[in-house]
């Protein structure tokens, strides 16, 4: 238990420092000068390469020692944090935030892989799953809040000094209590793979924060469209032919971890695109201070924190697909309140809209990470966490890059306050859209179907391992 503790300190101060950040968005754009594009490069340039990054880490954990990895972390994250509090312009800051993302990208996967290995009991992984989704609501519920006050009192740049001690105690306890692993085989590296995963995710992210401005069908955009599709072609042509990719595609053949990689992006892309979408709105058309605008969102926050260890422990007992139902439910039926019936409008409606999607995001994160580890060997429990975490990482990058361009058009020829609610109507659509996906890729990959394809990839992965295991012995 304090080897979960001191993992979910890791995953509270990334956490914290996006919930947070959020909120300080409008301050930021004001000092600093910024446009939309501007404030979507803030976050993407943290989640964009968090999300490159996640494999690499996660098997460089199993390879060298995860608390070594962790520890580096911690120590990339902390520094990234600091430097971001003294960055004195828009530039310098997208630069810090990136340096922050190096130091992050060690910190969940290989939490996760050293979580999973300390708990070997599926019912005791599954609640400690939950414990670890229910950080997410407590960052959800503190972010907004303090990252409000902090902004109000102090200045945005105050929201990294809250990192700089909870990074420096965790990286004491990690040094004094967790304990060293690997995994019994040493992955290679595969920085083949791992330029083309940068290749396809900075090309498409560019391509789509840009594309407003510079023309959905401009000469940059389509060549940038080219080079992700080129990307992505090469990783699936590559990828198979080494004996230890960076992106196992074996894992794919499990049909409850491909739908929990294809949940995580949707999700998290609504996740993203409902607090970008929140923070403009709020500040930006209602004109509320940085701590109202964290107020306002306090529903959200708190189903979310209340949901998040509910859906662990329904996880644990009867499986994965109660959880998802629910999840995809309740945030397609917020998108749909706010993109058909404008609740941002209506109080009533605009609350019953932040309940709703609390509710559905705190319920789906469970499933998502015990679905992703539960069925692969303990040895690959670092990059099958990773590839879980890197989805969710894509899912963000994408949800800011998309909502973010669908504003910049709707409101680059009206005035912001008067054209933001209508801007925003297809941007919530794809919200609900996200949440159908959810609900529909959840009931087809967790049912009995589903449960025999991860039992079969599980076999396969494991007889190899213990091939593989016995010729390097």
């Amino acid at each position: 238990m304090l080897v979960l503790a001191i993992c979910c300190m890791s995953l509270l101060i990334v956490s914290l420092d996006n919930t947070a950040l959020n909120v300080a968005l409008p301050s930021m754009q004001r000092e600093l000068d910024a446009t939309v594009s501007g404030m979507q490069w803030t976050i993407d340039a943290y989640t964009l390469v968090l999300a490159s990054l996640l494999m690499l880490s996660g098997s460089t954990g199993d390879r060298l020692g995860r608390r070594k990895v962790f520890m580096a972390g911690l120590v990339m994250f902390t520094l990234g944090s600091l430097l971001c509090s003294l960055a004195p312009n828009l530039e310098s800051l997208i630069a810090f935030r990136a340096v922050q993302a190096v130091g992050g990208s060690m910190l969940n996967p290989v939490a996760m892989s050293i979580i999973t290995n300390t708990f070997t009991d599926p019912r005791e992984r599954a609640r400690a799953i939950g414990v670890w989704g229910g950080v997410v609501g407590i960052s959800m519920a503190a972010g907004p809040l303090i990252g409000g006050l902090l902004v109000d009192s102090v200045g945005w740049r105050s929201i990294f000094w809250v990192n700089l001690p909870v990074g420096l105690a965790a990286l004491l306890l990690t040094w004094r209590y967790v304990p060293e692993s690997r995994a019994a085989k040493a992955r290679r590296a595969d920085p083949v793979g791992q330029l083309l995963v940068i290749a396809l995710l900075v090309s498409l992210t560019y391509a789509i924060i840009e594309a407003p401005e510079a023309g959905w069908t401009s000469a940059l955009t389509l060549s940038l469209v080219g080079v992700s599709v080129l990307s992505l072609i090469g990783l699936i042509l590559y990828e198979p032919r080494r004996t230890e990719p960076l992106i196992d595609l074996r894992f794919f053949h499990s049909a409850p971890f491909s739908g929990a990689t294809v949940i995580a992006v949707s999700a998290f892309s609504a996740l993203a695109g409902f607090l970008f979408l929140n923070t403009l709105y709020l500040q930006n058309v209602r004109g509320l201070s940085a701590l109202h605008a964290g107020l306002y969102m306090l529903p959200m926050a708190a189903m979310t924190f209340v949901c998040a260890p509910l859906s662990g422990r329904l996880v644990g007992s009867r499986g994965p697909r109660l959880s998802l139902l629910v999840a995809g439910v309740a945030m397609a039926a917020s998108g749909v309140l706010f993109a058909a019936f404008r609740a941002e409008t209506s109080p009533p409606l605009m609350f019953t809209g932040y309940v709703l999607f609390g509710v559905g995001f705190g319920m789906v994160n469970a499933p998502i990470t015990n679905t992703a580890v539960s069925g692969m060997p303990r040895a690959q429990a670092g990059v099958a966490a990773a590839v879980a975490s890197t989805s969710r990482q894509v899912g963000s990058t994408l949800g800011v890059a998309v909502i973010g361009a669908v504003i910049a058009a709707g409101v680059s020829g009206a005035s912001y306050a008067d054209g933001f609610v209508d801007a925003s109507i297809p941007a919530w659509w794809i919200i609900a859209g996200c949440g159908l996906i959810v609900l529909l890729v959840g009931a087809l990959t967790s049912g009995k179907w589903a449960q025999g394809t991860a039992r079969r990839t599980a076999e396969r992965l494991g007889q190899q391992e213990r091939t593989e295991v016995a010729a390097s012995s």
